[in-house]
Order: structure tokens, then C-alpha cells, then sequence
């Protein structure tokens, strides 16, 4: 009998990997606020719940792929969220980028239930999903993370287990801390050169062969529109950005490291994106 699967937050990232499980076989119940990418995987097989509560009766292991700590809390712990029908022995993996303590305040909530939560950040954005070439980082236990690495395997080429709950989270923030100072640093030096002159493509070939290679400038003009195919736009995903850079800088705080650069990409955002300030 196949594994009844849960996914909640069919956008841009959860939509393909949702896409990916019932493809690969797996019973899946999907829930979305959105009623457009719900049709679309019932239209490929998957059955659709009305509530954050239908999925925690249907699932053996919850995926949640949703916007932020509060949506994460809404959907399993706050009145309707799944832990309110969820069975003894399943399993929640978090996918969201949240702070490490919101995946343990809802683990500690889980467990009084016989649920087990592990947080399963990822990474590779809406294309990796598609081209099933997502990086998984994942903490918490091992068993869970097992019973778990046939979903995650169907949208993703790397998956690493990175110790206790929160190792996940953390590493993802980090990550992410990484790709956004990196891409103020692509906006300036591909403004500097466009601005004096240079073709931007040509710039592109310049980067990729030289010390300053990397995935975000070597495809920059493509980076720079990914604000017009975002679930919620440009300033949508400006918010979600903004977001991810002020939990790595609570973290820092929390362990009392400054992070200066994180510091400043967060207020450049809007111009990184080439977002017009007064709009966001």
C-alpha cells in the first residue's frame, strides 16, 4: 500500500514537489488557501482536503512548504492545524525556512501526541523542484529522517542529515545568508559594469570564467527576474527575502554574533531586486 502523504503550500517550490510524489506513486492529500494549484494536482491524481485537519487524518508523514514561522504554527498547532487529528507515529517535516526554535517549540507540541517533527529545509528554488535536483538539510531523528527519504528523494538530488532538530533550520538560514550577501555583490559589480557600459551577457561570460563565479552571477539577468514569476510578485518575493535575513540575523543575536553583511543586504533588498522602494 502506497504511504499516505500529506503537503501543505502548493507554491512556488511546494506546487513541483508536490507534483513530484503523486507522480512517483505516493496516496497524497494536498491543502492550499489558493484553489488553482489544487485543481492542478487533483488533475494528476491527488486528493484535496479542505483543511489543515484533513490532512493530519489522512497522512502517515505532513510536508509543509509555507511562508513563514506564524504559517508553519497556524497549520499545525493553532485551531484547525494538524496536530489536532494527526495519529500517533506520524511524521511532520517542515520544509519552510523558520527559526530553529519555532521547529522545536512545535516538536515539543508534536510529541505529546506521538508525533515526530523534523525540520527538512531546502534549497534550489521552483527550478530545482521541476528538475528534481533540490538540496535537503535535515535535523532531528534519524528514524523519522529514514522514513522520510523516499518523499524527499523524489524532488531531490542531495540530502543530507545534519544532526539533532533544529540542524536543519540553521544550516538553511546560513545558506541563505550566503546566497543573498552574494547577490548584493552581483547587483553592484553587474551595475557597475552595465552603468560604464559593458553588455550584461558578455559581463555574465566574464564572471563565470573568473574568481568571481558563482550560480547567482553567472545568471544574473535571469535572477533578476524571478520577482514576475513569484506566487505573490515582486514585493512578495522581496517580503519572503527580507524575512529569511532577519531570522539569520535573530540567530546571530541569539548566539551573539554580529553579522554586518546580512545586516546590510537586508536593507538593500528592494534595491538588489531593482524594486522601487516606495512601492514595497
Amino acid at each position: 500500500m502506497a504511504t499516505r502523504v500529506g503537503f501543505i503550500g502548493l507554491g512556488n517550490m511546494g506546487k513541483p514537489m508536490a507534483i513530484n510524489l503523486v507522480k512517483a506513486g505516493f496516496d497524497l492529500m494536498v491543502y492550499d488557501l489558493r484553489p488553482e494549484p489544487m485543481q492542478e494536482l487533483a488533475a494528476l491524481g491527488a486528493k484535496c482536503a479542505r483543511s489543515a485537519n484533513e490532512i493530519g487524518n489522512h497522512a502517515e508523514i505532513i510536508e509543509l512548504v509555507v511562508v513563514d514561522d506564524a504559517q508553519v504554527e497556524a497549520v499545525t498547532f493553532e485551531e484547525g492545524g494538524v496536530l489536532f487529528t494527526a495519529k500517533p507515529g506520524t511524521v511532520i517535516a517542515i520544509h519552510s525556512t523558520v527559526h530553529p526554535r519555532t521547529v522545536r517549540n512545535v516538536a515539543a507540541l508534536a510529541e505529546a501526541k506521538g508525533v515526530t517533527v523534523i525540520d527538512a529545509e531546502v534549497s534550489g528554488g521552483e527550478r530545482g523542484a521541476y528538475a528534481k535536483t533540490l538540496c535537503y538539510m535535515v535535523g532531528g531523528d534519524k528514524r523519522a529522517f529514514e522514513k522520510c527519504r523516499p518523499l524527499f528523494a523524489t524532488s531531490g538530488a542531495s540530502i543530507f542529515h545534519l544532526g539533532e532538530l533544529g540542524a536543519g533550520a540553521i544550516t538553511k538560514l546560513a545558506h541563505n545568508l550566503i546566497v543573498y550577501v552574494n547577490m548584493l555583490a552581483a547587483s553592484e559589480g553587474m551595475k557597475l559594469a552595465q552603468t560604464a557600459g559593458v553588455d550584461l551577457s558578455a559581463m555574465e561570460q566574464v564572471v563565470h570564467a573568473g574568481a568571481a563565479q558563482s550560480r547567482i552571477a553567472d545568471h544574473w539577468s535571469q535572477q533578476r527576474k524571478l520577482g514576475a514569476t513569484y506566487t505573490t510578485g515582486p514585493r512578495g518575493l522581496m517580503q519572503l527575502i527580507h524575512k529569511d535575513l532577519r531570522l539569520a540575523l535573530e540567530l546571530g543575536h541569539d548566539l551573539g554574533l554580529s553579522l554586518p553583511g546580512t545586516a546590510l543586504t537586508q536593507q538593500m533588498i528592494a534595491r538588489i531586486l531593482e524594486i522601487d522602494d516606495q512601492a514595497s
